[in-house]
């Protein structure tokens, strides 16, 4: 078994550019998501250009590129078999891959949802570089004039960080944008899968896809094989305040997990400083012996106080946008994660509410319609309390937006530019938009308008360089409120999480070494990966199982060796089905050679072993000096004809000594006559 950590995390952070590796097991080769790093927008200057073009300072004027390692590092290792993509956001780069003549043939699993929101967002990229496009131009000249060394060279060092990371000069896997009909490709290669439903890959993996919590239709693969069984586990929350809560259960005991949570990177927590052995403690006790507490760790996992935080971090955020609302100014919130933007609408809506402010709320998005709509129409993917309002008496909307759009406050338009919302335009008011790079029409034209004013509020996930996503806009007057928000799983829970899933081997990025690090005294062992390079998995289990089909096995006619033991003969093909070995009958061999006994058992009678060799015209004879009295000796019988040869019997084996292939059969047949066998 192989790994190969593609690519870690984007400056985007997990969320919306999730790690990427290469797993090779069993013969079969996967890729583990297939993201794009957004980020390399900030590099490229807004469209439309303001009127003073010298706004763009030293960004480039040009059709973008898009950062994306897995599509060219898979094409470098040969291709892969499968893609198993775990977000929405993971599926964002599948296009690059699937548009490869190389990779015809590759199947790509993902939940049902994901796949679904994963489309919309992907058209939506699809349409805002079309902006680029019309404007600039389609690019003739490959590479465009920007990537040449030179012009490259002369971009800000913050700005080289984004484009080129730590890759040296090496742009392949910066590449033009993809097409619509690329993506309608791509989805024809997509098999979609439900929460708990197992898929066979070749006959020789076992997929499952569980749920992760971090986001609706996210998702933890479990890869089974004949000898090993592996947990992919990507950004994850135990307990959701929208999405089904992480389903860890379904997880226990696999014998590898790979873990690609880097969310911890990122913490927030104001004791950072002090994490060290303590830092994966969710108190003293979370090693133990046997699982004796096992209970405490369950109980560690299923605490709400990541939602509790999450619910003050957005409390906080609605009154600041109450805050500039009040002053006179507007709000412009370009983030693109769906759980964030429905928390946000259910409690901004609560806050204007209770301040007796009405307000328009404007979601501006070619994908937002289609969105929210069926957020209320897929309870199956919402977490448990949010589905018991399916059959509460008072009929509760799963979400509060719901009731915004039924009151005419919330409105849903694709583009700034759409019939009918000048009519509903009105300021002060809140606009939602998922561009957070800050480059395409919607939050370009509204910074444009809204930037000198310092009554306005824009509200940007951290992560986002804000100094160089808003340096078009400068000089800027407008408030800026930087958040974080959950994004998988904390420090203090990971050694409650692998105390209830009891893995033997742990798979753990590098960078996460000293922020999580490992117990002496815990059962499974680590391994530390780094990005780009391959690293071997020593073999979990050395022997495997093999499956016997009821039919078969009651053909069979053992024989008893002991009270404990039985054995039996046959004739069977070895199969892989379902990721487990099988063995089916195989065609009858009349001949005498598959008639022939080939276990034997039982002690062997010297003298018995004697006179059947003289029946068989052997000449033999004890040595003058054999003792047959004493227990436990070596008994010998000497053989003069028909070629020279010599049989030692022991209470614990028998010997044949002999150069002579005919005599040494005739010599084995005696002895089977002799012995019990099958």
């Amino acid at each position: 078994m192989k790994l190969t950590c593609v690519t870690t995390p984007g400056r985007g952070g997990g969320y919306h550019s999730p790690a990427s590796h290469l797993l090779e097991l069993e013969g079969v080769r996967l890729l583990l998501d297939c993201p794009v790093d957004l980020s390399a927008l900030a590099a490229f200057a807004p469209v439309p250009l303001g009127a003073d073009s010298n706004d763009a300072g030293k960004l480039i004027r040009a059709v973008p590129y898009y950062w994306s390692l897995a599509a060219p590092a898979a094409a470098k290792a040969g291709g892969v078999d499968a893609v198993l993509v775990s977000s929405a956001t993971g599926m964002l780069g599948l296009p690059f891959l699937t548009r490869l003549p190389s990779f015809t043939n590759t199947k790509v699993y993902v939940t049902e949802l994901a796949a679904r929101i994963g489309k919309l967002m992907m058209g939506e990229l699809v349409e805002m570089h079309s902006e680029f496009v019309r404007y600039y131009g389609p690019d003739t000249d490959v590479p465009p004039k920007w990537m040449q060394g030179e012009k490259l060279h002369k971009l800000l060092s913050s700005l080289q960080n984004i484009v080129i990371e730590d890759e040296g000069m090496d742009l392949a896997p910066l590449m033009p944008l993809y097409s619509a009909p690329n993506i309608e490709e791509c989805m024809r290669k997509t098999q979609t899968v439900k929460y708990g439903e197992e898929v066979c890959f070749n006959g020789m993996l076992m997929l499952k896809a569980s749920s992760s919590g971090l986001e609706l239709g996210n998702c933890v693969w479990s890869i089974k094989g004949p000898r090993a069984s592996i947990t992919y586990l990507p950004s994850t929350m135990f307990v959701s305040a929208h999405a089904l809560d992480c389903d860890y259960n379904s997880l226990k005991e696999n014998d590898v997990i790979l873990f690609s949570d880097f969310s911890s990177l990122n913490d927030m927590d104001e004791n950072n400083e002090n994490l060290g052995e303590n830092a994966m403690l969710c108190d003293d006790s979370v090693l133990r012996d046997g699982g004796v507490d096992e209970d405490e760790d369950v109980q560690c996992l299923s605490k709400n106080d990541d939602i509790a935080e999450e619910i003050e971090r957005i409390s906080f955020i609605c009154s600041c946008i109450s805050d500039a609302i009040k002053s006179g100014g507007s709000v412009l919130i370009p983030i693109g994660r769906l759980g964030v933007i429905l928390l946000i609408l259910e409690h901004i809506s609560e806050t204007l509410l209770s301040s007796n402010m009405k307000v328009p709320i404007f979601m501006i998005s070619g994908a937002a319609e289609k969105i929210i709509s069926f957020t209320n129409a897929v309870p199956e993917w919402l977490c448990k309390p949010r589905q018991e309002k399916l059959f509460s008496r008072e009929e509760e909307a799963l979400f509060g937006h719901v009731e915004l759009l039924k009151e005419g406050r919330l409105f849903l338009f694709p583009h700034l530019y759409s019939k009918g919302l000048l009519a509903a335009w009105k300021e002060p008011c809140i606009v939602f938009c998922p561009d957070w790079s800050l480059r395409h029409s919607t939050a370009v034209h509204l910074l444009r308008r809204w930037h000198a004013d310092k009554r306005n509020l824009l509200i940007l996930e951290e992560g986002v360089d804000s100094e160089l996503t808003l340096k078009p806009f400068m000089p800027v007057a407008i408030q800026v409120l930087e958040c974080s928000f959950l994004s998988g799983i904390k420090v203090r829970k990971v050694n409650p999480l692998l105390s209830v899933l009891k893995p033997k081997l742990v798979l753990f990025p590098e960078e996460l070494k000293l922020r999580c690090p490992s117990k002496e005294d815990a059962p499974w062992s680590y391994l530390y990966y780094s990005k780009g390079k391959t690293m071997e998995i020593p073999n979990i289990r050395e022997d495997f199982e093999v499956g016997l089909p009821t039919d078969f096995a009651f053909g069979l006619q053992p024989r008893q060796l002991d009270k404990a033991i039985a054995v039996a003969r046959l004739r069977a093909k070895l199969h892989l089905s379902n990721g487990q070995y099988v063995l089916v009958a195989a065609p009858k061999d009349q001949s005498d050679q598959s008639m022939r006994q080939l276990l034997h058992w039982g002690a062997v009678d010297a003298a018995r072993l004697l006179s059947a060799l003289q029946e068989k015209g052997i000449a033999c004879a004890f040595p003058a000096d054999d003792d047959d009295s004493s227990a436990g000796c070596v008994r010998s019988i000497l053989i003069t004809s028909p070629a020279e040869a010599l049989v030692k019997i022991t209470s614990e084996k028998t010997m044949i000594y002999c150069d002579d292939e005919n005599t040494t059969k005739q010599i084995y047949d005696a002895l089977s006559s002799v012995c019990n066998g099958i």
